[in-house]
C-alpha cells in the first residue's frame, strides 16, 4: 500500500527546472532510494514532500490525504521527519536538549519527555554524550544526533538525506545497521544517497533523477543495469564492477 504518492511535481527556480513532472510512489515499510548527480532535483523534492517548498503543480499525498502546500510543522505533526544533507545542530544545546525539543512535540510533560530523549540518545549511540553541546560534536556524532533528532518525532515517513556522506566505510557500515533496525520499527525510509552501497544495500526500489526528470525506477539490481542510469549517473566502470 503507497503510503506516499508525489504526483507530476514542478519546480523552477527562475530559468531553472528543478523537477519536471516527477511521480513516485512509496510503499509503507522498508527502504525507497532516490538517487542521481549534483542538481538532478534530490533535495528539491524533499523539501516539497516535507513542506519546506511549495512545488509550482502537481500533488503529495501521504498516508491517504492530500499534503500539498503543508507546512513543515503541520506534515511533522502528521508523520514526516526528515534530516539535512549537512547536520547543524544547534551549537549551544546538549544532546540530550536537541533530542528533548523533539520528543516534547508528542509528549508534553518535561520528565517524560526527558526520559523517552534519554532512550533515543542510547539507541543512536549518543549515551555518553548527552551532556555535550552540538558545537563539540564530531562529524560521525552530528549525523547521529540528526537522526535521532528526527526519529524523535515519531514519524512514519523519514526522510533521510544524505546521511552517509563524509563517513569512513566502518562508520557507513554502522549507519546501514542503524537504519535497517529503524524499519524494522515499521517506520518507512525514503533516502537520497551518493554512496551507492548504502543504499543499494537497504532500499527494495530506486528511482533516478536526471536533470529534474525520474529516468528510471526499479530495484536496486535492475537500476544499475540500466543503460539510462548508466550513462546518466553511474558511469561504464561502476556498471562493470
Amino acid at each position: 500500500m503507497a503510503l506516499l504518492v508525489v504526483d507530476r511535481v514542478n519546480k523552477r527556480f527562475r530559468g531553472l527546472q528543478a523537477l519536471r513532472d516527477v511521480s513516485l510512489s512509496v510503499d509503507e515499510g522498508g527502504v525507497f532510494g532516490i538517487i542521481g548527480a549534483n542538481g538532478a532535483g534530490k533535495t528539491t523534492l524533499f523539501s516539497i514532500i516535507s513542506g519546506a517548498l511549495n512545488a509550482d503543480s502537481g500533488e503529495v499525498h501521504f498516508a491517504g490525504a492530500r499534503v500539498t502546500g503543508l507546512s513543515p510543522s503541520r506534515l511533522c505533526a502528521g508523520g514526516i521527519a526528515r534530516t539535512f544533507q549537512v547536520a547543524r545542530p544547534f551549537p549551544q544545546l546538549t544532546v540530550l536538549e536537541t533530542i528533548r525539543v523533539a520528543v516534547l512535540g508528542r509528549l508534553h510533560r518535561m520528565a517524560e519527555a526527558t526520559g523517552r530523549a534519554e532512550i533515543i540518545a542510547s539507541r543512536f549511540g549518543l549515551a555518553d554524550k548527552t551532556h555535550r553541546l552540538g558545537r563539540n560534536l564530531s562529524v560521525l556524532e552530528r549525523k547521529r544526533l540528526e537522526l535521532a533528532r528526527a526519529y524523535a518525532t515519531a514519524p512514519r515517513l523519514l526522510l533521510l538525506d544524505e546521511v552517509a556522506a563524509g563517513l569512513r566505510p566502518g562508520e557507513i557500515q554502522d549507519l546501514i545497521g542503524l537504519v535497517r533496525s529503524i524499519t524494522e520499527e515499521g517506520i518507512t525510509v525514503l533516502m537520497i544517497e551518493h554512496v551507492l552501497p548504502a543504499v543499494f544495500a537497504l532500499a527494495r526500489r530506486v528511482a533516478v533523477l536526471d536533470q529534474g526528470r525520474l529516468i528510471a525506477e526499479a530495484t536496486p539490481v535492475e537500476v544499475a543495469r540500466d543503460p539510462t542510469v548508466i550513462s546518466a549517473y553511474l558511469g561504464t566502470g561502476y556498471a562493470s564492477a
